[in-house]
């Protein structure tokens, strides 16, 4: 068989995927394989990270981030990479490259540093980390190879913003999440029923003017 060449990754943009059942942006990478052997499929797994220190934050965004980093004094120690998902995906046989996307999920949930830090975003783009691990499979009829993906293959890749808010607004427009621990649920209930209250937003903004009042 002849010398079997290398992946590379190549990262074209992100997207919308509109016909996802849950928030999901589609990450579109070009994987080139190097020979011209066929390759049978590829099992990928990417690790995905934001990367804060990549780009630079207006006086909005900065008021924001204080709960992730710190006061702008810090940041030169605080900006550390943020993991966001890890991304497993079967990328169908080629020769040459092909064109191919991962799902990456979107969520409110608080509690993962990088939607925090997704969340306070205005705009322009949120600076990511691909890293590539897995197997790919190749080889000629009656001869199949099978190699790990090199440790050393990851891409730089940037997020929209905006992009991430459409994929939000589209399974939660003009709405946000956030979990509360049991009994704080139960005592906003028992607040909202007692005083004939319609909403959960009516609920805590009354509590709100309460608390400044």
């Amino acid at each position: 068989m002849a010398d079997v060449g290398s992946l590379d990754f190549e990262y074209l943009g992100a997207d919308v995927d509109c016909a996802a059942a849950s928030p999901t942006v589609r990450l579109r990478l070009r994987v080139t394989e190097s020979s011209g052997q066929p390759v049978h499929a590829v099992a990928l797994r990417t690790q995905v990270r934001v990367e804060p220190h990549r780009r630079r934050y207006d006086d909005e965004e900065e008021a924001a981030l204080v709960d992730l980093f710190g006061s702008r004094s810090r940041w030169g120690q605080t900006l550390k990479p943020l993991q966001l998902a890890f991304v497993s995906h079967l990328v169908p046989s080629f020769t040459g490259s092909i064109e191919t996307s991962l799902a990456l999920p979107c969520s409110y949930d608080f509690d993962v540093a990088a939607n925090k830090y997704l969340y306070s975003l205005v705009e322009g783009v949120a600076p990511l980390l691909l890293l590539f691990s897995g197997t790919w499979f190749s080889g000629t009829s009656g001869s199949l190879t099978v190699l790990p993906i090199s440790w050393d293959k990851e891409v730089t890749a940037g997020l929209p913003v905006e992009t991430w808010r459409a994929a939000m607004d589209q399974h939660f427009p003009g709405t946000a999440w956030l979990r509360l621990g049991r009994d704080t649920f139960d005592a906003l209930y028992r607040y909202r029923a007692g005083n004939a209250m319609v909403s959960w937003d009516e609920a805590v903004t009354r509590l709100l003017k309460e608390a400044d009042g």
